[in-house]
């Protein structure tokens, strides 16, 4: 005969556990969960901006660059003031291994982001290369941060939910 499963997943039961939900919410759902799309969306867009003017020489792309990495910055520092908030203020997500490589990897993002950013107010004429080599590291910045916070998200559930002991 097969085994019957559990009603409530290892997940659910170890997010309850640990209460691992969001402290820092509006109307039910977690900020810093809806925040981190923007640095993600506009660090890509810096790497592409500086794809386009290296290909076509364009100042167009120069400009949009500029754009994109400035906003990369300061929208990856509002979700990292939430993400920490998060991280300082919720217990079972201080316990978990990743919750802190994923900070340590968005905080070195948003260094990087910033270096970017600065390059091309300084002398937009350093966007090749240096420029273009931040955007590079910067996207793989992104992917490690995003790996880490993925498995918080699926793998412990963090964010899923708003803390009860927080109503």
């Amino acid at each position: 005969m097969a085994k019957q499963p559990s009603k409530m997943s290892e997940v659910f039961l170890e997010h309850l556990r640990l209460d691992m939900g969001s402290a820092v919410a509006l109307v039910g759902h977690p900020i810093h969960v809806m925040m981190v799309h923007f640095p993600v969306a506009f660090v890509v867009a810096t790497l592409g901006a500086d794809v386009c003017y290296w290909w076509s020489g364009d100042p167009f792309w120069q400009r949009a660059g500029v754009w994109a990495a400035g906003v990369a910055f300061w929208t990856g520092v509002g979700a990292s003031i939430v993400g920490t908030g998060e991280l300082l203020l919720v217990r079972g997500i201080r316990l978990l291994e990743a919750s802190w490589s994923h900070a340590i990897a968005a905080m070195t993002l948003v260094a990087i982001t910033a270096a970017n950013w600065g390059v091309r107010l300084i002398d937009p004429a350093a966007v090749l290369p240096h420029g273009l080599a931040l955007s590079l590291l910067a996207s793989v910045m992104v992917g490690f941060a995003g790996w880490h916070g993925g498995k918080l998200v699926f793998d412990h559930g963090v964010g899923i939910l708003v803390s009860s002991s927080r109503d």
